[in-house]
């Protein structure tokens, strides 16, 4: 994997243009995380403040972001040693600045002097000059003391700290994996891979990789998942050959196996409910490009996101404002040979790709998650033809949300079974098929699929 990158935005002067580069920069991951803090998705937020640095100085945001939410337990058990009184509400960019500064100081090659210098000069940036001596005083007295500092928050022992994701999630996680939790939290901490969906009606995987090696990026298939492979580093997709004309995308592996298990064949009328941003629905047209498809999302800005993609892949199907959990209009007509339900769901398996799901997810939204789960498969269900199929997927861990889901929808309904998934991946459930993120290749998913009987 590439490392942290070092910090390329402090000049001999300091200054470009309106004032310190780096200072101005950390300001806006200060601005980011607060966000975040304050229950905005990392994605929105980023989005938001990389509009304000240059194009080169926003990788540097996107790590110190990323890098603050991935290891936020313990910059947060170490922050609290350091400050005689934690920063208020109103603060959040403040105590932002900090996470960010101690977390250049323990896992980036950035000079000490330049994060500390600069996170504090950030302060002044966010027109609170009263914390330039704070945040300068906090990162100095770590810098003195951080391997008594780092001893006292290990001899705590806590479970969010060794793991780096919230207590009520560890534990459901060893309730659920008691066997492979360990090698999952690891799992969840890494850095996630950077992983390519080939267009094989385009390119055999082979003549891919021989495309890639002339641009000179190593790659190597992905066992089990026929379209897969994974990049030795993470690129630019200008980089990618034909990535603009549709011949590529970046999927992980486990998203591209919802195309394979769902198996739709020519001419079949297909719902992709839930559809956006449009990875899977654009792999079942890879896949089975003579598809009466329908893309339906509850969120028509979403959609467009999906019809972007769509253009760039170059296929045109319907697209579609609407409730899963509620269907109406044409689209709910219903009579479909297949249907791919890729349900909301708590995305504990993605965790590494998203790390601001820790901090925003709670232990309430598992049971709310779950009722709409239910709901939707329900109402997909009445839209299913006899003898048609319907795919079941989340990015979920926790077996609320993926086989004891179906177990009450079997219970339900006696028009149902679960169909036996052929897969190389995974770990076989009652139901389903569970991936977990203990390897580098695949993120966490979960796959039912379910066939309606005649009755």
């Amino acid at each position: 994997m590439a490392k942290p990158p070092t910090d390329p935005y402090r000049r001999k002067s300091g200054k470009t243009g309106s004032g310190n580069s780096g200072a101005f920069l950390r300001s806006r991951a200060a601005l980011v995380l607060a966000s975040v803090f304050n229950g905005q998705s990392l994605t929105e937020a980023l989005s938001e403040y990389q509009q304000q640095v240059e194009e080169r100085d926003r990788g540097l945001l996107a790590e110190l972001a990323y890098g603050v939410c991935r290891d936020y337990f313990l910059l947060q058990a170490v922050a609290s040693r350091l400050f005689r009184h934690p920063p208020k509400q109103k603060d959040q960019d403040i105590r932002a600045l900090v996470l960010s500064g101690l977390y250049q100081l323990l896992s980036t090659r950035i000079p000490a002097h330049a994060a500390i210098g600069e996170s504090a000069g950030a302060a002044k940036v966010l027109k609170k000059k009263w914390a330039v001596a704070l945040v300068n005083g906090v990162l100095r007295r770590f810098q003195r003391e951080r391997e008594q500092i780092l001893e006292q928050v290990a001899a705590e022992n806590s479970s969010e700290v060794r793991y780096n994701q919230p207590a009520w999630l560890v534990d459901a996680l060893f309730r659920a994996w008691r066997d492979q939790a360990e090698d999952v939290l690891k799992g969840l901490q890494q850095r996630p891979p950077f992983i390519l969906r080939v267009n094989l009606q385009r390119y055999s995987l082979s003549e891919y990789v021989s495309l890639l090696t002339g641009e000179g990026l190593l790659s190597r298939p992905v066992a089990g998942v026929a379209s897969a492979l994974m990049l030795e580093k993470p690129v630019v997709v200008s980089r990618l050959p034909g990535f603009a004309e549709g011949a590529v995308s970046v999927q992980d592996a486990g998203a591209q196996m919802a195309a394979f298990l769902l198996d739709a064949r020519p001419g079949m009328k297909v719902l992709d409910a839930c559809a956006a941003p449009g990875g899977k629905t654009g792999h079942l047209l890879e896949h089975t490009p003579a598809l009466d498809l329908t893309a339906m999302d509850v969120d028509d800005k979403r959609l467009q996101r999906v019809e972007e993609n769509m253009q760039r892949l170059g296929f045109s199907p319907e697209l579609v404002v609407g409730d899963a959990s509620d269907p109406q209009g044409v689209w709910s007509e219903g009579g479909y040979d297949r249907i791919l339900v890729d349900a909301p769901c708590t995305a504990t398996g993605v965790i590494r790709r998203h790390p601001d799901i820790k901090l925003l997810r709670r232990p309430a939204d598992v049971d709310a998650l779950v009722q709409r789960q239910k709901a939707i498969l329900a109402a997909q269900w009445s839209l299913l033809r006899p003898g048609g199929r319907m795919l079941y997927a989340t990015c979920s861990l926790l077996p609320q949300e993926n086989d004891e889901q179906i177990s009450g929808f079997l219970l339900k309904h006696g028009d149902a079974r679960a169909v036996m998934l052929a897969s190389r991946r995974g770990i076989r459930t009652l139901h389903g098929l569970q991936l977990l993120p203990d390897t580098l290749e695949t993120d966490g998913f979960y796959y039912a699929l379910l066939e309606k009987q005649e009755v």
